[in-house]
């Protein structure tokens, strides 16, 4: 399988295009221009060796033509990009990362669009692929360093059983990452939101906390 990632200059990005070479999948690594994401695949390589070999830079029109696309592109510039890609997304499996947080003094809140969750906007907009969540709780930080162990759990939703489950067996490729199914994109906002709560909690007690659900 060929993963496209869309943004993959950006830590989120950068991180997870790693993540993705360093366990077997070939990764089309896209930014808006081909030199921008060259200049990161050579640093990933100076790092990691042939580790990351699997990733391709490429602009982010060419990323789309992988198997599944994600959308690692910060989040104001997400639901944009999403249909500005839109007859290139046709037919695919479209992974969304973002989560549309501001910053009051030492807490984050959540905004939503008009759909209820950027999930749910983004589908609106590709309504000829299936739009998949995940990796909302998952630091950008602990991505980009492969000899860190990820030991958090990643909670998809999506409206097709398929693609929910092509993404999931995506996530537990990543050593000590938990997968879990969330349902459709009408739980997609719980993730989002809740982003907002574990940021501020990680600001209030200066931790850097991640999800992990108990009794399994």
């Amino acid at each position: 399988m060929k993963i496209g990632v869309l943004g993959a200059t950006g830590p989120a990005g950068r991180g997870l295009a790693a993540r993705l070479s360093d366990v077997g999948y070939d990764v089309l690594a896209g930014s808006r221009e081909r030199v921008k994401a060259e200049q990161v695949v050579k640093e990933l390589e100076t790092e990691w060796g042939d580790r990351v070999s699997r990733i391709t830079p490429a602009n982010n029109q060419a990323a789309c033509d992988a198997d599944v696309v994600v959308l690692a592109v910060h989040a104001d510039a997400a639901l944009a990009t999403a249909k500005y890609f839109a007859d290139q997304l046709a037919g695919k499996i479209v992974v969304s990362m973002a989560n549309h947080l501001v910053r009051n003094g030492t807490e984050f809140n959540a905004v939503l669009p008009p759909h209820g969750s950027i999930a749910k906007e983004m589908q609106a907009m590709l309504w000829r692929s299936e739009v998949v969540t995940a990796f909302h709780l998952v630091p950008a930080a602990e991505f980009a360093n492969l000899d860190e162990k990820m030991e958090s759990d990643v909670v998809a939703c999506g409206n097709d059983d398929t693609a929910r489950t092509t993404l999931m067996e995506i996530i537990r490729a990543i050593p000590d990452l938990r997968a879990f199914d969330g349902g459709s994109l009408e739980n997609a906002v719980g993730m989002e939101t809740f982003a907002a709560v574990l940021l501020t909690i990680n600001i209030r007690h200066k931790v850097r906390a991640g999800l992990r659900l108990s009794g399994f």
